[in-house]
């Protein structure tokens, strides 16, 4: 180890490492910046003693949904779950995995003796989430959720890390070097299990070299094409490479295009695979009974207690359910459907699900999950997103076009990068919209005056103007439209386009994520 730890010193390590390791996110996918293949991460995963190991994992890819099912599979996890860390197949209630991944135990399985340090008897449990990209701060990629909430890695913890393992991260990327960083600070805890979300794609990524209990990939769509491949259907089999023999996978959205390649990959590596359209609702989804406020469900369920709002929650909510039940979870659809997997899905309601409940209806506050349909400000109302892909922003657009039915007037605040397909999200921006073009930082972003200037060639209808102040930043733009949004009647200020664009916003408006 070098010389002792300063906040000082930290911030200047740090600023060396984001110059050393360039970031996807500043530098693009780069030849110093992305390095697809597995080669490297399994060094420093050699190197650190493959902490992933020590705990179960639930592993998640997917182009859109990813981080809210992460999310509430986290949420879920910390609160009802009753993890334990235990060798493959020592649970007689848990098919025997294959290779060296972990069973998910519940607290109504009485199967061990001698849990795991961190791990609680009272069905409380301290969950690893590492997932991407950041918005503010690095050390968010990675964070222990509890009934408490979460906690980041410590800046010492960071510091820590960089010390002791410099000379071997030489020729890594930036993402291998977090990915790593993650793994070993949920094994230094004692997390009772891991939620780990794929940065890129799924069968190159650096975090496929886990053997987890459940794979999930959440949905497809055209995004990273130049990577992944410029069909839904090569892409679906990118992110079916986190595939693993005998571990059950769930693939949320069914659809002629893709299902056939997911089949064909789990029959190749002999993973049990279940749509989780196919299953029906969880009785959490359409419960009669009380609610989490007193009053009965509405045929929405859990749906409508839940802080994470927006498009398509109704299907990351199902996935994540499958998801859970395919981990042990005693959850109760309204029937068993056909060709499930031996025992699942069957499982009687059980009391420790009722906290479940409550940790997924929170889950964007317990797990620090910001920018998905985020309400930051009501007078005027201020909805922060980062949608930024095709796919994403047809469903953001389209619940846009439908407040703007019922009499509200919009403005956006929209910003990209550079690689994006504008030529295909231009024709989703609703008619009408007011929008104010801006740039994030970074040498990626599209310059603000240069997205104006193709977006009026693309949609002359739109009204398209810059910041009224001399900069076209973010924040000069949010200032612009919320001095506009105050001369309209019922104004809506939606400010989206890109993470980066979010992630400049946020600060103005959130206390938790301006520290």
């Amino acid at each position: 180890m070098g010389k002792s730890f300063d906040i000082a010193s930290y911030e200047s390590r740090i600023s060396a490492l984001f110059r050393r390791f360039r970031s996807v996110q500043t530098a693009g996918f780069t030849a110093d910046s992305y390095k697809p293949g597995l080669e490297g991460m399994q060094r420093l995963d050699a190197l650190l003693g493959h902490p992933w190991e020590a705990y179960p994992c639930i592993h998640v890819a997917g182009t859109n949904g990813k981080g809210s099912v992460c999310s509430m599979l986290a949420a879920a996890l910390s609160a009802g779950g009753g993890v334990r860390r235990q060798s493959a197949g020592q649970c007689p209630d848990q098919a025997p995995l294959a290779g060296r991944g972990r069973a998910l135990c519940p607290a109504r399985m009485a199967c061990s003796e001698n849990p795991a340090p961190g791990s609680s008897t009272t069905g409380k449990a301290r969950i690893g989430l590492y997932t991407s990209p950041h918005l503010l701060d690095f050390r968010e990629r990675m964070k222990i959720v509890s009934d408490d909430g979460f906690v980041m890695i410590t800046r010492e913890e960071v510091w820590e890390f960089l010390e002791r393992y410099d000379s071997a991260l030489e020729g890594l990327s930036f993402f291998e070097i977090t990915t790593g960083m993650a793994f070993w600070w949920f094994a230094r805890r004692g997390v009772d299990a891991a939620v780990i979300e794929t940065g890129l794609g799924g069968r190159l990524d650096s975090t496929n070299i886990i053997t987890p209990a459940v794979s999930v990939v959440t949905s497809i769509g055209l995004d990273h094409c130049a990577l992944l491949g410029s069909t839904r259907a090569a892409i679906a089999r990118e992110k079916a490479g986190i595939f693993k023999s005998g571990i059950p996978a769930v693939v949320g959205v069914r659809d002629p295009e893709t299902a056939p390649v997911f089949e064909e990959v789990a029959a190749s590596a002999g993973a049990p695979l279940v749509f989780a359209p196919d299953v029906p609702p969880f009785i959490l989804e359409t419960d009669s009974g009380d609610s989490l406020s007193g009053k009965p469900y509405s045929e929405a369920g859990l749906l409508a207690e839940m802080d994470l709002t927006g498009p398509c929650q109704d299907q990351n909510l199902h996935t994540a359910l499958v998801a859970l039940s395919l981990s042990g979870y005693g959850l109760q659809t309204q029937k068993r459907p056909s060709g499930c997997l031996p025992g699942d899905f069957s499982l009687s309601r059980q009391e420790n699900i009722r906290p479940m409940e409550f940790a997924i209806a929170e889950s964007g506050q317990r797990t620090g999950l910001w920018g998905r349909w985020q309400k930051v400000g009501t007078e005027p109302e201020i909805i922060c997103d980062i949608g930024h892909n095709p796919p994403a922003l047809k469903e953001n657009f389209a619940r846009l076009e439908a407040m703007q039915a019922e009499g509200r007037n919009i403005v956006m605040v929209y910003g990209i990068m550079a690689d994006k397909d504008l030529d295909g999200i231009a024709p989703l921006i609703p008619a009408g919209i007011r929008m104010i073009a801006t740039a994030p930082k970074g040498e990626r972003s599209l310059p603000a005056p240069e997205l104006a200037e193709r977006l009026a060639a693309l949609r002359p209808d739109l009204d398209i103007t810059l910041p009224e102040a001399p900069s076209n930043s973010v924040q000069a733009a949010v200032l612009s439209a919320l001095t506009l949004a105050r001369d309209l009647p019922k104004p809506l200020v939606y400010i989206g386009g890109s993470t980066f664009v979010v992630a400049e916003a946020l600060p103005m408006f959130n206390e938790k994520t301006a520290k």
